[in-house]
């Protein structure tokens, strides 16, 4: 049996996951659209052999402009630069379902996965809140069921799409002048309650098959939605109790679905700040917390809790009449990992404001490399991850400093590859197996040899 290691992925936020991390003496506040400053943090994490890294986006501007750098340059062509900047370490890009063409986002990623030898991933998110609507042209979000049916059927038809040409399409036959085969190119005919797509994709198929597919959604929808379509899920979980059940609940779906449990890896966030004492690493997260603008953290949490602004008070808890989860359209999971957050430890708006400052409700953690590396091992081991999305709460320091010194730890106990070794896909990366072409009918089975007459 294959010796089980830890997958990981870096998450990468233009400053760092704090919102106060562009503050710093150390920050360029202009990074997030700079070129080498992303290939400067793909090296280092592929410097300590990362399975991939990942881009957020949204069809939108994020937030109150006042709060952190805002804008983000298009995550796909970002990563294509990056592509030709590395090696081995996967991308994968976030894009919407609601708010982009099957045809024309296949292509996309397709693209991607050719141009990179085979490491593209696609975060595939719904994309929630009015503001992305309304650049759509439309006057509201979808609901939250709304969202996840029209997901379900766009990624049934990028499926086609990916498939639309068999891996051996391509001839090239000189001597005959014969470059393809059409026999062997399926278009997708497909019409549905949402789309309507006929034809096959422009782009051969790829390295992988298709791109590794990640979700991030915990909500009851989103779970369903991992357990049918997700090889990668990220996560955010506040306790490893929590995310104990979040794990066994996810794989079971899973396996319910038909798959294979082994074939979707959960990778809970964790923002981790390292110091070489614990009482190092604290001061450096109230180096911090101590640059938090409370009156923007008042208005996100406002928003996020579908609250009238002026309805929280910094110094009081959270009011005792929130509205209930199952009127939320929005981001329906992060809504209730908030507010029980919150309620178990009784926050402040004002505490609770700093502990999301620094990973909008994924896990932070100061202290010793020892102690982060012990932290990973403990949730790896004991039914709560497959691996982790490391975000840096300062970058690039922050990611420099886990490579260097909690990854050696990691590859010490035996979690952590030591090199990469032969080039792989992404796929390949994460221990699972290229998908076979739905149009492709398997060959039947040789039959067994007949016994030697004696």
């Amino acid at each position: 049996m294959t010796e089980r290691r830890l997958h990981l992925n870096a998450f990468l936020m233009n400053t760092g996951h704090h919102e106060a991390s562009w503050r710093l003496p150390e920050s360029d506040p202009y990074a997030h659209v700079e070129l080498g400053h992303y290939v400067h943090l793909a090296r280092i994490a592929e410097r300590g052999t990362f399975d991939s890294l990942f881009l957020a986006d949204g069809p939108q501007l994020w937030g109150n402009l006042a709060q952190r750098p805002a804008g983000a340059l298009e995550p796909l062509t970002l990563l294509t630069a990056l592509a030709t900047a590395t090696e081995h370490i996967g991308l994968i890009a976030t894009a919407s379902t609601s708010y982009n063409s099957p045809y024309n986002l296949a292509r996309k990623f397709a693209s991607l996965d050719i141009i990179s030898g085979g490491r593209a991933g696609w975060n595939i998110v719904t994309t929630a809140g009015a503001e992305a609507a309304r650049n759509f042209g439309l006057d509201a979000e979808p609901t939250h069921a709304e969202r996840y049916a029209r997901a379900a059927e766009f990624l049934d038809v990028a499926l086609k799409l990916w498939d639309s040409w068999e891996d051996d399409a391509i001839v090239a036959d000189k001597a005959a002048g014969v470059w393809g085969d059409d026999t062997r190119i399926h278009p997708a005919r497909h019409k549905g309650r949402y789309f309507s797509v006929e034809g096959a994709l422009n782009v051969p198929r790829t390295p992988q098959g298709y791109p590794l597919l990640v979700q991030a959604g915990s909500s009851k929808d989103g779970k369903e939605f991992a357990a049918r379509y997700a090889e990668a899920v990220f996560t955010a979980q506040q306790t490893i109790e929590d995310a104990q059940a979040f794990y066994a609940d996810l794989k079971s779906r899973t396996a319910a679905a038909g798959r294979d449990p082994g074939h979707i890896k959960v990778l809970p966030g964790i923002v981790p700040v390292i110091g070489s004492t614990e009482t190092e690493a604290l001061a450096a997260e109230q180096v911090l917390e101590e640059h938090i603008v409370y009156a923007h953290g008042v208005g996100r949490l406002e928003s996020l809790l579908q609250l009238p602004p002026g309805s929280l008070e910094l110094d009081a808890e959270l009011p005792s009449d929130l509205p209930p989860e199952s009127v939320i359209e929005g981001a329906k999971s992060r809504y209730t990992l908030v507010v029980e957050l919150a309620r178990r430890e009784r926050l402040t708006v004002r505490q609770l404001i700093g502990r999301l400052g620094g990973g909008r409700g994924h896990l932070t953690f100061a202290g010793t490399p020892e102690q982060v590396a012990d932290a990973i091992e403990t949730w790896f081991t004991s039914g709560a991850a497959d691996g982790f999305n490391i975000m840096p709460a300062v970058l690039p320091s922050g990611l420099d400093a886990f490579v260097d010194h909690v990854v050696p730890l990691l590859r010490a106990r035996g979690l952590l590859r030591e090199e990469y070794g032969p080039r792989q896909t992404l796929r390949e990366r994460y221990g699972l197996p290229r998908p076979a072409n739905q149009y492709v009918t398997a060959p039947a089975p040789s039959p067994a040899p007949a016994l030697a007459q004696v």
